[in-house]
């Protein structure tokens, strides 16, 4: 690794990189970063960075939190290790380069804070078990002129090239940025929301997916900036308009097949992985969808997932199941998780879904029959009917979720688990003074 960190430091210097972001996500899915100069990334592979064991009771608002007891005091000290065969020159900051890190303990041991470490777990037990994961992430995000929360950056309409003319520029550098910083995308386009556009990052393995999703939201926002814009990844940017999800498509498969492969309905453990994951849904929304504004975006006819069910091509159900096609081939099949956004840490978020479709694999899950319209607009007595129920809609249904659920729970085990309920509690004790358009305003930069 020292070798490997060495040559890579030679070869930014060369280019002209003079620092590196060492860069995570938090338990509110706001990343932090610490630069390093280039000539000390080899020495940081070794020995990391030096941060406060708080970062992992910062709540939204930079408020920490002493509510969890094994970080109740200031003092600690942790290390940033950067992984370096995922380090990247940034394109659009030429200057600077950006690497993800795991979070180790003073003394190079395991640190159970560690986001990233707890993916790693979920990605080794699917190996042990023959499974191998791909995922992608569909992100949404709304535009705005620097110094403006009001004026849309696009006029509309929704899918229309024409709305993104006035973004030409911005457009152009995203294309060339994402394609220097390594990042695969499938499409770019303006979204149904007011000023809201977004990326489709190209599926990978789970670690690189997380790994990717902090990295694109790194290169969207300098994008943005060099071209005299902001970006918001809020959950809800505005309450009169559609919020922004950050869709997460996963497929398993074993020896190289995709166990949700055809052109029908999963069958055997592709019906397993689907009905694991419907299973644990209100849990799963917990950690995938985990702030205030989550709560207030998973609104009934907003194509956001406000009720537990699934659906094929479903685009209001918060599991939808992409078939394969004569066109795209059986592999192309996956399960779209649209109670997902920018709120979420990536690796925690992924770490869930797996474990959840794992579970639902292991003991044969069968799924009910999916639904092919808006429950929203049933009766309560139709949706009694179909076994069809709200998610959880305020802080504390998450939290009983979450409590209620072993297996999705136990996944971050018992140090993180509690320091993420503290960070939750500390922002719905915040969020309970205020009104929701205060709310909203507070968590428009945040990500």
């Amino acid at each position: 690794m020292t070798k490997a960190a060495s040559a890579a430091a030679k070869d930014l210097a060369a280019a002209g990189v003079g620092g590196v972001h060492l860069a995570w996500a938090d338990n509110n899915g706001i990343p932090r970063s610490r630069i390093v100069p280039v000539g000390g990334l080899a020495d940081a592979a070794v020995r990391g960075v030096g941060a406060t064991t708080l970062f992992a009771v910062f709540d939204s608002h930079d408020v920490i939190t002493y509510g969890h007891p094994g970080l109740a005091t200031p003092s600690g000290d942790l290390r940033l290790v950067p992984v370096v065969e995922r380090l990247r020159r940034l394109s659009g900051q030429p200057a600077l380069a950006f690497a993800p890190v795991r979070q180790v303990a003073a003394d190079g041991a395991p640190w159970p804070y560690c986001q990233r470490s707890v993916l790693e777990r979920q990605v080794a037990e699917a190996a042990r078990r023959g499974l191998e994961f791909r995922a992608g992430y569909e992100l949404e995000f709304t535009v705005t002129p620097a110094g403006s929360a009001e004026l849309p950056g696009h006029p509309g309409p929704a899918y229309s090239p024409h709305a993104l003319v006035g973004l030409d520029g911005f457009v152009a550098a995203l294309l060339h940025d994402f394609a220097g910083n390594g990042l695969g995308i499938g499409q770019l386009h303006a979204e149904y929301g007011a000023a809201q556009l977004e990326v489709s990052l190209a599926a990978t393995d789970p670690l690189s997916a997380a790994d990717d999703q902090l990295l694109a939201r790194q290169t969207i926002h300098a994008a943005a900036h060099a071209h005299g814009l902001r970006v918001s990844f809020a959950p809800v940017p505005d309450l009169a308009t559609a919020g922004n999800g950050w869709h997460l498509h996963t497929s398993v498969r074993r020896k190289g097949r995709n166990l949700l492969a055809g052109t029908g309905l999963p069958a055997g453990d592709g019906a397993g992985y689907v009905g694991g994951l419907l299973r644990d849904l209100p849990a799963l929304t917990a950690i995938t969808a985990p702030s205030v504004p989550s709560t207030l975006r998973l609104r009934p006819g907003f194509f956001a997932g406000a009720y537990g069910f699934w659906g094929v091509e479903n685009r209001e159900a918060p599991l939808r199941y992409v078939p394969g096609s004569a066109m795209l081939g059986e592999g192309h099949a996956n399960v779209e998780l649209k109670t997902s956004d920018a709120s979420a840490n990536p690796y925690l978020a992924l770490a869930v879904v797996l474990a959840a479709g794992m579970a639902g694999i292991e003991e044969g899950v069968v799924p009910p029959e999916p639904i092919a319209q808006d429950p929203g607009g049933w009766s309560e007595r139709e949706r009694e009917t179909h076994g069809v129920r709200p998610l959880p809609s305020d802080p504390a249904g998450q939290d009983a979720a979450l409590l209620a659920c072993p297996r999705i729970s136990e996944v971050l085990g018992t140090e993180l688990l509690g320091a993420f309920r503290a960070v939750r509690a500390s922002d719905a004790a915040w969020a309970a003074e205020r009104t929701p358009e205060e709310i909203v305003a507070a968590h428009r930069w945040r990500y």
